[in-house]
């Protein structure tokens, strides 16, 4: 059964709504839940499901035998098309969600009805899209973070706003295009979409009364449309030489108050220039000049202020170290290396940070002195893996340069690197005025899409992106008659381009089995006790696979991009299968505005047993109607 969106709230719903609590103070139950939460699978409690960014689901109802009868149970239209990578967070029966333009519903989960939406004015024109990857809830709030660099507390009964507190505090929000593009045909004439700034969309993170996030926006890279389609980022990526911009930093906030408890800058004030290295850590040869570097460096040392240095990345945190892992973003500019000699600390570095105060602990850079756009992206993951017949407590992170790292999680050090889960063409070239194709390319790789990962089969799921692109340096005259550099990175007109969804078994860094799709994956992955993995395609597909083999066991046609991270949970006695549709503008992939939750029919549902007590909660008593 199909059901529209509704105002109306049964008092059986506002009375769960109402259960979830009402006041803002961290409370023992609610932390103590999240710290549980692996073992609370009918809720989707965390971003990542748990602090281990795992995207795991231990619910079993839906397995390898019966998926082929999956079907929707419920849409969810929210009347706004394009950029819907929301991950929902469910609690209680209630689900929460973000929609493009920073607007929150909570939807009894069970039925899709609407329970309350929040609609957020934006206080300026968004830098870079309106796209938000989630919630976070806790302590009777929602907490999102916006595209006009705002962190909203929000009632969980109500929607109402009980606190606002603005991210952009150290810079303008936008820095405008400031020349003239006159390189490659396909960006000549074409629209120049964004303006780096600052904004953010990743999905908050919790943690003992600290609401973790972070800003982006700040690396400048001017994304260029197609030809005749302006609102789709096809075109390409330009950097252009200069000072633009800021840093970015990650920075934890009073969950009742608003009131900031610690900020880490993505980009030190001392020390960004690093060591000058002539490789990346695992040992790559860069195209450095590394003498000319030094020497640029005596005239160009305060380029940190400027450094660029994304925060993509909702931390995976481990209680027991008291540390939280995130990903950093490139330099800036993006691409054009002439301002910033130096190995630009810790742009796409992988972070461990003390989670009470922010201190860094360890930072393990992928890219030093990044030209290509290498961000560190993808969520990073936990896990134990076997080290010379010991067991060490794990991180691993889906690269944009093709790997899967993993890393002890105590040090940083590298303990393995995966075979590449992508094609790897001309990998770490220096870009020239007459072009070199490289991939993976600014797009990845693994883009912001989250790995899933089940300890049992020690396997990771990673969506994976094949497009190759076309690097190229170019100056141009300004109107004030000085040279104009930059340097741009498009699509490849002339490679083929397509997706992978890999199993990379984490123990011996091997890939146990690579499904292709048409089209490149973006969006991420879930895997399931039931011998699942579901992921998205970009022309409307959502699938699952035999999480042990790979073969497709299911798919259905959402009508618009599946490009958001699925999710599992439970309502009475059904589990369910969420996902996004709304497509994605930087592939052009179809738009929509359409959150759907697939379940067994009804007769299947009702007759599984239940995988923990039934809590007594009157929307789950309700939902079985």
């Amino acid at each position: 059964m199909i059901f529209a969106p509704s105002l109306v709230r049964t008092a059986a719903v506002a009375a769960a709504v109402a259960s979830l609590g009402a006041g803002p103070s961290p409370t023992a139950t609610d932390d103590a839940r999240f710290a549980a939460a692996a073992a609370q699978a009918d809720d989707w409690l965390l971003p990542g499901a748990t602090y281990s960014n795992a995207h795991y689901s231990a619910l079993t109802q839906i397995d390898r035998t019966n998926v082929a009868g999956l079907v929707p149970r419920w849409t969810f239209h929210t009347g706004m098309r394009g950029g819907f990578e929301t991950t929902p967070i469910v609690v209680g029966g209630v689900m929460y969600a973000t929609i493009p333009g920073d607007d929150v519903v909570a939807l009894d989960a069970a039925s899709g009805t609407q329970l309350w939406r929040y609609h957020h004015t934006l206080r300026h024109k968004p830098c870079c899209g309106v796209a938000n990857r989630g919630a976070a809830v806790a302590y009777g709030r929602v907490y999102v973070a916006t595209a006009d660099a705002r962190l909203l507390a929000l009632d969980s009964r109500t929607g109402a706003v009980v606190w606002d507190t603005r991210l952009d505090d150290e810079t303008p929000s936008r820095v405008e295009h400031p020349g003239d593009l006159a390189g490659s045909d396909k960006l000549r004439d074409a629209p120049v979409i964004g303006q780096s700034g600052v904004f953010a969309n990743m999905a908050p993170q919790i943690y003992r009364g600290h609401v973790i996030v972070g800003i982006t926006g700040v690396g400048y890279g001017l994304h260029v449309g197609t030809n005749g389609k302006p609102d789709e980022l096809t075109g390409g990526v330009v950097g252009e030489a200069g000072d633009y911009g800021t840093r970015g930093y990650y920075a934890a906030f009073d969950a009742a108050t608003g009131v900031q408890l610690w900020r880490w800058h993505t980009i030190p004030d001392r020390g960004w220039e690093g060591a000058f290295r002539a490789t990346t850590p695992d040992g790559s040869a860069l195209p450095r000049d590394v003498a000319a570097e030094r020497a640029a460096f005596a005239h160009a040392n305060g380029g940190w202020k400027t450094g660029g240095g994304s925060a993509w990345t909702t931390p995976a945190i481990d209680p027991q170290l008291g540390l939280m892992y995130v990903g950093v973003g490139n330099p800036s500019p993006q691409f054009e290396d002439s301002t910033r000699p130096g190995d630009n600390l810790y742009s796409v570095a992988l972070v461990a940070l003390d989670v009470d105060t922010g201190k860094l602990r360890w930072a393990y850079q992928q890219v030093p002195h990044d030209l290509w756009g290498y961000d560190v992206a993808s969520p990073p993951v936990l896990l134990d893996v076997r080290v010379d017949g010991r067991v060490v407590p794990a991180v691993m992170q889906a690269a944009k340069t093709g790997w899967l790292y993993v890393h002890d999680r105590r040090t940083g050090d590298l303990l393995r690197r995966s075979a590449p889960f992508v094609p790897q063409q001309n990998l770490y070239a220096r870009p020239n005025a007459s072009g070199v194709v490289i991939a993976p390319g600014a797009f990845g790789g693994a883009s912001w899409s989250p790995v899933a990962y089940d300890a049992r089969s020690e396997l990771a799921y990673v969506a994976g992106i094949h497009l190759p692109m076309l690097y190229r340096t170019q100056s141009a005259p300004t109107a004030g008659g000085a040279a104009l550099i930059y340097s741009e990175a498009v699509p490849d007109d002339a490679s083929p381009r397509w997706g992978t969804l890999s199993a990379i078994d984490t123990q011996t860094g091997q890939i146990r089995w690579q499904q292709k799709t048409a089209q490149p994956l973006v969006g991420g992955v879930l895997t399931t006790a039931g011998g699942l993995t579901f992921t998205g395609e970009g022309g409307g597909a959502f699938d699952a696979f035999d999480a042990a083999t790979g073969q497709q066991l299911w798919t259905y046609a959402c009508g618009a991009g599946v490009n958001a991270p699925p999710i599992s949970y439970r309502v009475g006695a059904t589990q369910y299968i969420a996902v996004a549709a709304g497509g994605n503008a930087l592939f052009g992939y179809p738009k929509g505005d359409t959150l759907f939750a697939f379940a067994l029919p009804a007769a299947a549902s009702s007759n599984a047993p239940p995988l923990n007590a039934p809590r007594a909660n009157a929307l789950s008593r309700s939902a079985s109607r």
